[in-house]
């Protein structure tokens, strides 16, 4: 009874402590990623490159994305979340400060290869936490991890913006961001979870295709990165570049989609506990799609950030319902569960961008963002797959 108290204690105690260190780890992400988005039109005007070419520098991130996926489930079994956590985490921060010091855009589709890379390896790894943690909680807490992404997304955007308005050179903007992210990752990925012994007779060595419910949750992900996606990467551009906003205050867009993404994720595992994933999912993509179209028909920037804030709370719930249940599939060991899904899921963010891009040369970038608002429509009208049956 006493040594049983003593475990069940340890177990709490390590499951405490190791919340916030993956909630950080979220955060630091969000944060990141948020940095590259609001210097999307930086790195456009520093290259001298249109929409199409910005676009199929995002596909070079895509495939180095697809690469480290392809591995990512065994190098986290062989090693652990801890350790590929710190090593593809700092590697990611310190990617950003090359952004804008490549010698040219060859050399720029090299280091966003490998920015995609390590991005995705990481990615996988600090879900691969949440959703242990969550299975040893036995409580949902994948929705309020995310939303620790979306608010470093928040607070990514909002400093950057901050520092255009500042006057802050855009170089010294990414290594100061790159060093300070880089830090907080090291420190983070300490109180991470250690490598457990593994139970596999025979543990596989290679990356599979997804199959059999993986497959409903892969594209089900699919879709909702697509657009997901696509509000990162373009967001900022499309205020600046369709609406006329200064950088400083199209950055503003970026802000608004994952403050609101992040409000709606702190309050979404309740949401989960409360309605069946096809409902909540149903509901959330319309919202994104109406939001979407708000965005699009008007002319006045405010209306639009109001506009990308619905999409962002419309979006906020569809990962972590996905993920999570890649987590639970039977016979799958969490890490690779997500790493399959997370594939399928990076096959459509790695093609949105550049059909954007490629839409937007051929047209405007205003026409191909409505793919988003078709994406939406798509994911809500197969929400009744989201349990991946």
């Amino acid at each position: 009874m006493g040594a049983a108290s003593i475990a069940d204690r340890a177990i709490a105690e390590i499951t405490g402590s190791t919340r916030w260190a993956a909630r950080s780890q979220f955060f630091f992400s969000g944060f990141i990623f948020a940095t590259w988005g609001v210097h999307v039109p930086t790195v456009k005007a520093h290259y001298g490159i249109d929409e199409a070419q910005l676009g199929f520098a995002m596909l070079a991130a895509g495939f180095g994305a697809l690469l480290g996926l392809s591995q990512a489930g065994r190098l986290i079994g062989r090693h652990g979340v801890r350790r590929i956590g710190a090593l593809c985490g700092c590697i990611y921060a310190l990617l950003l400060a090359g952004l804008l010091s490549m010698p040219g855009y060859a050399a720029l589709l090299v280091l966003l290869a490998g920015f995609g890379l390590v991005t995705s390896v990481f990615d996988v790894a600090i879900n691969t936490e949440a959703a242990q943690l969550e299975l040893r909680s036995g409580k949902t807490l994948m929705s309020a991890m995310h939303g620790m992404f979306s608010l470093g997304g928040m607070a990514g955007a909002v400093s950057g913006s901050a520092a255009l308005a500042a006057g802050l050179p855009p170089q010294w903007h990414l290594i100061v961001v790159a060093i300070v992210m880089a830090l907080g990752v090291a420190w983070a990925a300490t109180r991470m979870s250690p490598k457990a012994p593994s139970t596999d007779s025979a543990p596989e060595t290679g990356f599979r295709l997804p199959h059999g419910a993986l497959v409903i949750l892969g594209v089900l992900a699919a879709l909702g990165l697509i657009a997901e996606g696509a509000i990162y990467d373009w967001s900022v551009l499309y205020l600046q570049q369709e609406l006329g906003s200064p950088q400083q205050q199209a950055a503003l867009a970026y802000a608004s989609f994952s403050g609101a993404m992040a409000a709606a994720r702190f309050g979404g595992d309740a949401l989960r506990a409360r309605f069946a994933p096809a409902v909540l999912l149903r509901w959330s993509a319309l919202l994104a799609a109406a939001s979407m179209a708000l965005v699009l028909m008007t002319d006045m920037p405010w209306l639009a950030l109001v506009g990308f804030a619905g999409v962002g709370v419309g979006f906020a719930n569809v990962v972590p319902i996905l993920f999570s249940a890649s987590a639970r599939v039977p016979g799958i060991e969490p890490a690779r569960g997500i790493a399959a899904v997370s594939a399928a899921a990076y096959l459509g963010f790695m093609a949105g961008p550049p059909v954007i891009g490629l839409l937007a040369r051929l047209g405007s970038l205003t026409a191909a963002l409505y793919l988003v608002v078709v994406f939406a429509v798509a994911l809500a009208a197969s929400a009744r797959y989201a349990n991946g049956r």
